[in-house]
């Protein structure tokens, strides 16, 4: 038994060291993540055999039934990884596989709930098993022959009800929630600001990820609610795609139908830049950002990759900044240059920056650049999963940034107030579909 259990460890000690070498070889900015992938697997590999004795009593057929649905998710998760040897990463992962590979994270993360509260009862059990043998030695008695303390019922019930509940949540943040777009409203008040520019309409979205939708009828909606608002601009913060342009250039009709009085500006996020993908050149990654550039040409909107614009209304003149993605986490590209951005740009009423990690805000644009009035970031996506009621907003993305959605402000030290609007998204990555952040379409007015 004990040269069994040996080998059992030899052997998940070899499949662990394996994966992270692969990851590091085909995915090397995806090793971060090796963590929660092991995570993940431990807690399978617990609850199975938490569990496995109870399976084991019923007849072959369901057995081995019940075995292989247990153990599906690992198996299309460990087909993934095989396939991303010999198929590009960006070719392997269609909508389907990226669905797929959705509802396998949606088991996995309801799975963690029972292995706590299973966990929780093995605790107890041997807890109470060695006060049980300390007070039988205190007596100078012994336990009665196979008495067991059994894990408690209602823990395992729990673990199970939870589980239940999270896969239910997860399942309908697919199918219903990816797609319950909200216009959030946000008002933002500048001291001394013009009155032509009283009541001005921006529009902002971000983080499309065209290649994580399932329809065009979604986008199509979208696009219609972003044209109800009757915008005087409209900003884009970034992430057009997730791997590669191509994904774009099915939805080029749709996005062309944004209609904006005075514009549609834009800028590059992290996924723009073609990161996530084993290039065979540098040209062939050069081209792929070639092509969407031109994409946005084709759109008819303004690309600004660290340069500005002027909009001229009546008198009053206001300067759109755009940067290239900067980030202060080095996982990230960090090319964004704001004085160059800002170059011409001191006659104007007010400042407006387009910058997709809200991270540049604090740590750049608070430090040197007290002119810029607002600035519009996306990137986070409020981590896709949260809880947002009035006087209480909570999502893991807080762990990662500090400013990670809504509007947040802070007095220069020129007592001018400057504030950052962070964006939720209007797509997905990862997990395709979100629970308690739902994508948005935010509407800012100046007043």
């Amino acid at each position: 038994m004990r040269k069994k259990l040996l080998l059992y460890i030899f052997l998940a000690l070899i499949f662990i060291s394996g994966i992270y070498i692969l990851l590091i070889s085909v995915y090397p900015k995806m090793a971060i993540f090796f963590p929660i992938f092991l995570f993940l697997i431990l807690t399978d590999a617990y609850l199975w055999n938490s569990i496995k004795n109870k399976i084991f009593c019923f007849n072959q057929v369901v057995k081995k039934l019940l075995t292989a649905l247990y153990w599906l998710p690992f198996i299309v998760l460990l087909g993934f990884v095989v396939l991303s040897l010999f198929i590009p990463h960006e070719a392997l992962m269609t909508k389907f596989s990226t669905y797929l590979l959705g509802v396998v994270m949606a088991v996995y993360i309801s799975k963690i709930f029972p292995s706590f509260f299973l966990a929780l009862s093995d605790i107890f059990r041997v807890v109470g098993c060695v006060v049980n043998r300390i007070k039988a030695k205190t007596s100078k008695s012994e336990l009665p022959v196979g008495k067991r303390i059994t894990r408690s019922r209602f823990l395992q019930n729990l673990g199970l009800i939870s589980g239940g509940i999270v896969m239910s949540s997860f399942i309908l943040g697919i199918v219903k929630w990816a797609t319950d777009f909200r216009v959030i409203r946000q008002p933002i008040s500048l001291s001394g600001l013009p009155s032509v520019f009283k009541g001005l309409k921006i529009v902002q979205i971000s983080d499309l990820h065209l290649g994580s939708w399932a329809s065009n009828d979604a986008l199509e909606e979208a696009v219609g609610m972003i044209n109800d608002l009757q915008p005087d601009i409209v900003f884009f913060t970034g992430d057009m795609v997730n791997y590669t342009t191509s994904e774009a250039f099915p939805y080029e009709p749709i996005l062309a139908g944004i209609r904006a009085k005075h514009g549609i500006f834009s800028v590059l996020g992290n996924h723009d830049y073609g990161e996530y993908v084993g290039w065979d050149s540098e040209s062939g990654k050069a081209r792929n950002l070639n092509d969407l550039i031109e994409f946005y040409d084709r759109l008819g909107w303004t690309l600004l990759r660290n340069n500005n614009r002027v909009i001229k209304i009546g008198s009053g003149k206001i300067g759109v900044v755009g940067v290239d993605n900067w980030s202060v986490y080095s996982r990230f590209p960090s090319l964004g240059d704001l004085d160059e951005a800002t170059k011409g740009m001191e006659n104007v009423d007010i400042k407006l920056l387009l910058s997709h990690d809200p991270s540049h805000w604090e740590h750049e644009v608070l430090k040197g650049f007290n002119d810029i009035d607002i600035t519009f970031s996306g990137h986070t996506h409020g981590f896709q999963f949260g809880v947002e009621m009035p006087g209480f907003k909570w999502s893991p993305a807080k762990y990662l940034y500090k400013h990670w959605a809504g509007l947040y402000s802070k007095n220069s030290d020129q007592n001018r107030e400057q504030y950052l609007y962070v964006n939720r998204g209007l797509g997905n990555i990862g997990y395709p579909g979100r629970i308690g952040i739902l994508p948005e379409i935010t509407l800012v007015e100046l007043v």
